[in-house]
């Protein structure tokens, strides 16, 4: 029997003596998972809006309901999401790439001109996602350059549509 051939690889390998994996290399690996796209969102203390785009959105448990995803720690929204007690989380559809490019690059209101709904404890949802989760933040964890928000879903909705897909930096349709 032929064993099969494996296509070449590249890898990365932390051994003795590393401080650390080779970031850029892990961050390679990283991207060749598909993932959907989301923005999420809260309100912060003085009640402005506060969205970002995020990839690391995860579900954690059906009983209770609970979802999470996680936020560098440099990121300009991060107070705000630290102090926050609920959030939202909007799944991208294929036709909002425009949504996500401006959500993960703009760097000043990022609502403004934005039509929204808002959500439960005030977090605003974009209009025309795919599904919306709405959340009460249920615990934050400090891991790494990241922190883990875990939200126990208070209300979602959805409907059917094509998903914003990214991979390897680049979107596609699903």
């Amino acid at each position: 029997m032929q064993q099969p051939v494996e296509p070449e690889f590249i890898r990365a390998e932390k051994r003795e003596g590393d401080a650390e994996l080779d970031a850029h290399m892990f961050r390679q690996a990283l991207a060749q998972f598909a993932t959907g796209i989301t923005i999420i969102t809260t309100k912060n203390a003085e009640g402005k809006y506060v969205g970002v785009t995020a990839n690391s959105f995860n579900s954690v448990s059906l009983h209770p309901p609970l979802v999470l995803w996680s936020l560098s720690k440099k990121a300009s929204s991060h107070d705000a999401f630290a102090a926050a007690t609920h959030y939202g989380v909007s799944v991208l559809s294929a036709d909002q790439e425009d949504l996500s490019h401006h959500f993960s690059t703009f760097k000043g209101d990022r609502f403004a001109g934005v039509e929204v709904i808002e959500g439960l404890g005030g977090a605003p949802l974009i209009p025309h996602a795919l599904a919306h989760f709405e959340c009460k933040v249920r615990s934050r964890y400090d891991e790494g350059d990241h922190f883990i928000m875990v939200g126990e879903v208070l209300r979602c909705d959805f409907r059917e549509g094509e998903a914003l897909v990214y991979r390897s930096r680049k979107y596609f349709r699903n």
